[in-house]
């Protein structure tokens, strides 16, 4: 196919992208592209403030024209819509310690009714990357858990109970992105296993959710040698690969955002050919990324400008954004589906019920690890997360709320914040008797989490460690030292871990 005008090209090009935008309200540019033909967006923290707001914007983003509107929302630690007073629904490793696959299809389907209420189409869960490998910087909690077999229940749970929700699922980070020790947000993973290894342990939960009717899927940004020479984004290898499973030439496949550093470097020249290059290996969607503290609307013209001209210069086949076209109007019936099978559930009464079934899930995984009581005394937090995770955009704040909603005044430090005080300082201005409770996400990886818990340790032998990391790459409390798992850093983990707590003491 030759596209006959430059409307033709910029139609097909428009239909590819998934930009975001800054704020609550759709700029000029982008009620102009979707009245033009633009495929969806992604919205962001920064766009989603609560459920009303959010409905607000993706009613306007709907009337100018047949979106998409998508989103992270996999709860726990990557919460868009609850980013601010942290999400109510536990991550992934909750449901996974929980081991109740209908416990996490009613966590899907809750979740899934809340962003109907919001107005959305597709959420970009669930993670059904195996958490093979515990300093994983950037999976981690997001994940079910290590083993395949139980990622790939409850992956397929998940999706179901979205389905019943009335919203449809993408599932990432294609083809498994749990064994790496790097963040693709800032460099690009290798993952240097056989073909073998990468059919038996990362496959089958992306398989699994085939089956259950997985309507999208995100490919990840790590390289796989024995697959290809490419970023699995950017390689026709890992697309052919998506298309062998079940239903797998009709999904739609989306990049992961094409903005992170493992494909499009550092500035917008790179990012460009990425978006082009992502296209020749057959994807259907470009994620374009977060727009936060950078002109979105500058990154969106960059896109458009380089998919345009890849097709006007014969680089790009016509008849491969043609097909992708397809692939998203087959998404886009899916999401009506969807909607129209699910119960129409109000933002009230959405809230509610993710609450409800997240601090169920919450309270199945906590545990105590070692120990099993702690002793009383007005509590302190000591935040050891020295590490932002690039992909929740922020640090989780559940901790911090759920301990000052119990106790207004209970101090909390945070040492690994820029401009935060010495963890020596801190330590030495409390009182003996203080009960601390440490949290920590990932001393495996981050070596200085550690050493701030050994110092943390060495002036309270008994502190409490609340870990929000996943179960293998939990510290060493020390001898007779209490260690509890929270299997993520959300508000319900934590509403969790303190009723845990404070029914032990």
């Amino acid at each position: 196919m030759t596209p006959q005008t430059d409307h033709d090209i910029r139609q097909l090009a428009l239909g590819v992208l998934l930009p975001g935008f800054s704020g609550t309200t759709a700029p000029p540019w982008l009620i102009e592209a979707a009245r033009e033909g633009l495929a969806g967006v992604v919205l962001f923290a920064q766009n989603t403030p609560d459920v009303p707001t959010t409905r607000a914007l993706t009613d306007a983003l709907h009337a100018a024209g047949p979106l998409l509107v998508m989103v992270d929302e996999e709860g726990g630690d990557v919460s868009r819509l609850q980013a601010t007073t942290g999400s109510t629904l536990p991550g992934a490793a909750a449901f996974g310690a929980a081991g109740d696959v209908d416990l996490t299809q009613r966590g899907g389907q809750a979740l899934g009714a809340m962003l109907a209420a919001a107005g959305i189409d597709v959420d970009l869960a669930p993670v059904l990357d195996v958490a093979s490998e515990p300093r994983n910087p950037v999976i981690g909690v997001r994940s079910f858990g290590p083993d395949a077999a139980a990622v790939s229940a409850h992956g397929a749970a998940f999706v179901r109970g979205l389905h019943a929700g009335g919203v449809a699922a993408c599932a990432k980070h294609y083809p498994g992105h749990g064994a790496t020790t790097v963040d693709s947000h800032l460099a690009l993973p290798t993952l240097d296993v056989s073909e073998d290894t990468l059919r038996r342990r990362d496959l089958p939960p992306f398989d699994a959710a085939a089956e259950a009717g997985l309507d999208s899927l995100m490919t990840g940004h790590l390289h796989i040698p024995a697959i290809g020479p490419e970023p699995g984004t950017l390689e026709p290898a890992v697309t052919a690969l998506a298309r062998q499973m079940p239903g797998g030439e009709d999904r739609a496949i989306i990049t992961d955002a094409v903005d992170m550093a493992a494909v499009a470097g550092t500035d917008l020249a790179t990012f460009g050919e990425a978006c082009v290059r992502a296209l020749e290996a057959g994807a259907d969607l470009l994620c374009l990324g977060t727009t936060l503290n950078r002109d979105d609307e500058a990154l969106f013209v960059r896109a458009l400008e380089a998919v345009t001209s890849a097709l006007r210069s014969g680089r790009l086949d016509p008849a491969l954004l043609v097909r992708a076209a397809e692939r998203a109007e087959m998404l886009r019936e899916r999401v009506r589906a969807h909607r129209a099978n699910a119960a129409e559930v109000d933002a009230d009464n959405a809230l509610a019920a993710v609450t409800e079934v997240g601090a169920e899930a919450a309270r199945a995984a906590v545990r105590f690890a070692q120990g099993s009581s702690v002793a009383a005394g007005d509590p302190v937090l000591v935040d050891l997360r020295r590490r932002a995770n690039m992909a929740t955009g922020r640090t989780a704040p559940g901790f911090h709320k759920a301990l000052r909603r119990r106790f207004p005044d209970a101090p909390i430090f945070t040492p690994g914040v820029p401009g935060s005080p010495p963890l020596a300082e801190s330590l030495a201005s409390l009182d003996p008797g203080v009960r601390v409770l440490a949290l920590t996400r990932e001393p495996l990886a981050d070596p200085g989490e550690q050493a701030d818990l050994a110092a943390v340790l060495a002036a309270f032998p008994d502190a409490v460690v609340v870990h929000g990391g996943v179960a293998e790459g939990a510290p060493d409390p020390g001898p007779g030292g209490t260690l509890v798992l929270a299997h993520g850093v959300g508000l319900a983990n934590a509403e969790a871990a303190l009723e845990l707590l404070l029914s032990s003491s």
